[in-house]
């Protein structure tokens, strides 16, 4: 761990900023108290400050020596009393020698000195254990900073890990289904089989790329959208309608990739499959104050009876994966009636 004071230029300032001003309180109080001359008063409090600044400095390396034992017990009780003895004791003595090296002789410093022996114990032993909780504090912030980012790499990890389970179940579902598709046209229509095999796998380029890990724009979502409703289209023909009302302002915004993937593979599956005539998939986003609204709409036969139930698993995964990627400011909502679907994504517009 780096020494707390001398690893920025800011608190070395601080730190002598604050011994200057305890010298000054000193001195003065000399001054006053003693009645000794000013001159003799800022020194003895300059030069008995700065030096307890600097054998405050040094005093981090055998703290940060007794803190890595990592327990609190009798012997390092010990170490501190004999520590605080002998920094107090060399405090003392510096003090002693330097200024009476510059007043030697001098009766009003002699007797301040003597007068003083006790406040100044007292105040070595004081200031000593402000320095020590000084850094004790520092060691504690830095202890519980480095905590919260572990805590927060591992929230991560668990958070990336979730989405890639996810996305694991959406992909299989759809190639599925498509392959089903084609083995059905390779008998009805060759050609057009063809075409949804190369659509196809321009579209699972897209879903098995590496950057599929990594959040896209709402505007690439929505290209490789409408490659999965043209594949689907290539099957249903006239049987699927698909519109569009898409806020210009709302293609910059990132969101998971794939994520919109299951609501399509909802309305198909419980629109187009169910219906016999024209379904209409109706795909809208908006921008509302920071906030986009993604709209997935589609209408449904109400006279023909429903004979696939799904199992929820698309539409939890979307709203797993919201949770997940934008947190509690966000929400899916979704609407069945007797003749449409609907579902809303509500998110923050978050750009690259």
């Amino acid at each position: 761990m780096n020494h707390p004071i001398l690893s920025k230029g800011s608190r070395i300032a601080i730190w002598w900023l604050a011994w200057a001003l305890l010298a000054a309180g000193q001195s003065l109080l000399f001054y006053l108290f003693y009645n000794i001359p000013i001159g003799i008063a800022l020194t003895d409090g300059f030069i008995s400050m700065a030096l307890l600044g600097i054998i405050g400095l040094v005093m981090w390396f055998p703290l940060i020596t007794i803190k890595r034992t990592r327990s609190f017990d009798l012997t390092a009780l010990l170490n501190f009393v004999l520590i605080g003895t002998l920094i107090v004791y060399l405090w003392f003595s510096l003090t002693k020698a330097l200024t009476h090296s510059l007043y030697p002789g001098n009766n009003y410093y002699l007797s301040l000195w003597d007068d003083t022996v006790i406040y100044r114990v007292t105040t070595g032993v004081l200031l000593f254990g402000v320095i020590v909780l000084t850094y004790y504090l520092f060691i504690s912030a830095v202890t519980l900073a480095e905590k919260a980012s572990r805590q927060a790499q591992l929230e991560s990890l668990v958070k990336e890990a979730e989405l890639k389970v996810l996305r694991s179940q959406l992909n299989p579902h759809f190639l599925f289904n498509s392959l089903n598709s084609i083995s059905s046209l390779t008998i009805t229509d060759p050609e057009k089989a063809r075409e949804m095999i190369v659509k196809l796998s321009e579209f699972m380029r897209y879903s098995l790329s590496g950057k599929n890990d990594q959040p896209v724009t709402l505007r690439q979502e929505m290209e490789n959208l409408r490659l999965y409703l043209e594949i689907e289209k290539i099957r249903f023909r006239e049987r699927l309608v698909c519109e569009e009302d898409i806020d210009p302002r709302c293609e910059k915004t990132m969101i998971p990739s794939m994520l919109l993937q299951p609501l399509f593979e909802n309305a198909i599956k419980h629109g187009v499959y169910e219906s016999t005539g024209p379904i209409l998939i109706k795909t809208s986003a908006e921008y509302l104050s920071g906030t986009i609204r993604v709209t997935v709409f589609n209408t449904v036969d109400p006279t023909v009876i429903t004979t696939r139930k799904g199992t929820g698993t698309g539409l939890s995964n979307v709203k797993h994966r919201l949770k997940l990627f934008f947190g509690d400011n966000s929400e899916m909502i979704s609407i069945r009636t007797e003749n449409n679907f609907t579902a809303t994504l509500v998110f923050p517009y978050i750009t690259e």
